[in-house]
């Protein structure tokens, strides 16, 4: 697998969820770098820059897999375990996941710098996180490299903050497998570009 070049057009066309992934090792920590120093331009507001990430690869990101396997396994019908099993094994033969937390002390330094605006901070940060997200998704898959977007949280939270010392203050918001695409994505279904879109 070797970088691709394309438009930005082209990644968020070309952006869809992966959730079958194999190992290849060109798909480093340095490049990884690279990819998360592009994608935490993505904008804040109030420039709060409460998001924090956290990157598990190689047997960091097998043991994180193993964590939501044997945390699910007291949750889910044992009738529907082995389906679970296979979802995520497609999730674990990856490279790596990227964890997303919230930092909530700065949430909470913003609600007092700002207190007009108090009740808003929580949802903004969602925002932002969202826009984290979506941005290191969209650069991932310009690279070629496969991903999806997964919540295992909240069930999964104590068990990762002791693992990988996480401090208490950040706040599991979501998980994101890569590496490389070891499917190809069915078609994808849209509404109706009026029901969506109005312009007066």
């Amino acid at each position: 697998m070797t970088a691709t070049t394309t438009t930005i057009k082209d990644a968020i066309i070309n952006r869809r969820s992966i959730r079958k992934l194999k190992k290849n090792e060109n798909i480093t920590k340095e490049r990884m770098n690279e990819v998360l120093k592009t994608a935490l331009h993505a904008p804040t507001s109030f420039n709060m820059q409460s998001g924090r990430v956290v990157v598990v690869m190689d047997n960091e990101h097998e043991k994180f897999w193993d964590i939501v396997k044997e945390t699910l396994r007291s949750r889910v019908p044992e009738e529907n375990f082995a389906a679970t099993i296979e979802r995520l094994q497609g999730f674990r033969d990856g490279v790596g996941t990227i964890l997303f937390f919230e930092n909530q002390e700065t949430i909470e330094k913003m609600q007092e710098k700002a207190p007009s605006y108090k009740e808003q901070f929580p949802y903004w940060s969602h925002q932002g996180n969202a826009m984290l997200q979506y941005a290191i998704w969209m650069t991932l898959s310009a690279e070629g490299i496969g991903a999806s977007l997964q919540h295992y949280n909240p069930i999964i939270d104590e068990a990762v903050k002791k693992t990988w010392d996480i401090p208490g203050e950040w706040s599991l918001i979501a998980q994101m497998p890569f590496g490389e695409p070891n499917e190809q994505p069915g078609e994808k279904t849209f509404l109706s570009f009026d029901d969506v879109v109005k312009f007066y």
